[in-house]
């Protein structure tokens, strides 16, 4: 299972505390040194079921600072994974896809638990 963090983030703290606790095995990868490429945004998507919405940091700086709240809504799907391939900061954590094809954004532990246990 890939697990993409953010180290300093709280929830990716908590996210992981958790992976821990009940024994779920996962690879680490610090999101802003290693974002995550067009061709595994493309195919997480396409596996996932997710709106690509769902991929974004919405309550990140970066989203804030280039007002995506307003262009996203403009902007193709491919046009969106194409700028969240620029930046880990703007891409939604923890972030995982297990082996199986399943993708969580975020870290909410009832979503969490009946997916991965």
């Amino acid at each position: 299972m890939l697990f993409l963090e953010y180290p300093p983030c709280s929830t990716c703290k908590k996210a992981k505390a958790w992976l821990d606790a009940h024994g779920v095995a996962y690879t680490a990868r610090h999101i802003k040194e290693n974002n995550p490429t067009y061709e595994e945004l493309k195919q997480w998507l396409a596996v996932s079921g997710l709106p690509v919405k769902k991929f974004f940091n919405t309550s990140g700086l970066q989203y804030k600072a280039l007002g995506l709240k307003e262009k996203l809504p403009g902007m193709t799907v491919d046009e969106q994974l194409r700028l969240l391939a620029t930046d880990g900061m703007l891409v939604k954590r923890p972030f995982v896809v297990t082996e199986d094809g399943k993708v969580l954004t975020g870290f909410r532990e009832a979503e969490w638990e009946q997916a991965l246990l």
